[in-house]
């Protein structure tokens, strides 16, 4: 099949926010960047932002369109991990974006995943007081989350996401094609993100990922409408509640409890973001059901969907090591939800019904933590 075939089944998922922007999924768009990018901003240059592992396999083509489409482009290439999320890393790709003389008309391209988008679009925040940018996720993670919504940011040593600015991308480029190359491994992690919208409020969507997840993993016609339904799903959201003050809060079903032990984890290929997910939306729902919301059958569906495509849902799967409670409970306490010292939770009473749960008692958690992790 010819790129220009494969793009032509492109689906576009329109977002709301700003002055509005598109979400373009298909095999092959990677070949139209250029011209789209010509098209949205006329005799700009762009700079490439992406990370070693990345650019191996997809910064050729990127500047081929490019340059096809005569936009003059310069790479920036950063270490691959979530330790590129740094102050350190930061800085060097605001230096290489000036240095390259990225003007305010011009644009920065995140190519990769969550963490180069994350990086890349904080820099396009601030850099001459904030530029325009364009989000080329090349994971299934970052296709179907982080690059859309316009969250940025780095981590910080107390927590992750911790330091970042809200910042809409000018577009986003999803070419499914793209995630053929990902390991097993990294693409579980990134559907634990699509799990996620299900779980949120769309049951039906969540039994359908039951029935079809081998069809989504192989790469079959499942793959691009399980993207299509969490983009339309998380922008639909984030267009009623852009800055999370409220209903956006939903998207974090399992973060809470996921970030405390990616932190734990030193945000290191040990346990990935999507790992810590799944882990989180595990215990989410194991505490619900502590709290007399969740039924003990969503429970074990949750558990059981999880576990068949390759998720861990104990925070000492895998052997992975995890610190003891009160430590989990100081890593809690940094998350974003936080407001005056009380814990918020996204909680749910069963599978398609989550809902924010503001001022969780604290001594509950850690007494259901500590049970947690006795068990085996």
């Amino acid at each position: 099949m010819s790129l220009a075939t494969e793009a032509a089944r492109e689906t576009i998922v329109p977002v709301a926010l700003g002055s509005g922007y598109d979400i373009v999924i298909g095999r092959g768009v990677l070949a139209t960047l250029g011209r789209r990018i010509a098209a949205l901003r006329p005799g700009c240059a762009v700079a490439v932002v992406s990370d070693e592992t990345v650019a191996d396999q997809h910064l050729a083509p990127a500047l081929h369109s490019l340059a096809e489409a005569g936009v003059r482009a310069q790479p920036v290439v950063v270490a691959p991990g979530e330790g590129s999320k740094s102050w350190r890393v930061f800085e060097q790709v605001c230096e290489a974006l000036v240095a390259a003389r990225v003007e305010r008309n011009d644009l920065v391209v995140a190519l990769g995943g969550g963490v180069v988008g994350d990086l890349a679009g904080f820099a396009a925040a601030v850099l001459r007081r904030g530029i325009d940018f364009v989000q080329v996720p090349t994971t299934l993670l970052a296709q179907v989350d982080s690059s859309v919504g316009g969250k940025t940011g780095i981590n910080s040593a107390h927590g992750k996401n911790l330091i970042g600015a809200f910042h809409q991308p000018l577009l986003v480029l999803a070419d499914t094609a793209l995630l053929d190359t990902l390991p097993r491994r990294a693409f579980a992690a990134g559907y634990a993100e699509v799990a996620k919208y299900g779980l949120i409020n769309d049951p039906g969507f969540f039994a359908w990922l039951e029935r079809h997840h081998d069809d989504v993993f192989s790469g079959g016609d499942a793959r691009e409408e399980a993207i299509a339904v969490s983009c339309r799903a998380k922008a639909a959201v984030v267009a009623r509640d852009e800055r999370e003050t409220g209903e956006r809060a939903l998207l974090n079903l399992g973060h809470t409890f996921g970030h405390a032990f990616e932190a734990a984890a030193g945000f290191s290929d040990r346990l990935l973001h999507g790992e810590a997910v799944a882990i989180g939306m595990t215990l989410a729902f194991a505490f619900s059901h502590r709290l007399g919301l969740a039924p003990a059958d969503d429970v074990a569906r949750v558990k059981r969907h999880l576990e068949a495509v390759g998720l861990p849902t104990h925070p000492r799967a895998r052997g992975n090591e995890v610190p003891d409670a009160d430590r989990l409970m100081d890593l809690i306490a940094q998350d974003k939800k936080v407001k005056r010292g009380r814990l918020t939770f996204i909680l749910a009473r069963g599978i398609g019904r989550a809902f924010v749960a503001p001022d969780v008692d604290p001594a509950s958690v850690r007494e259901f933590l500590i049970e947690t992790l006795a068990q085996p």
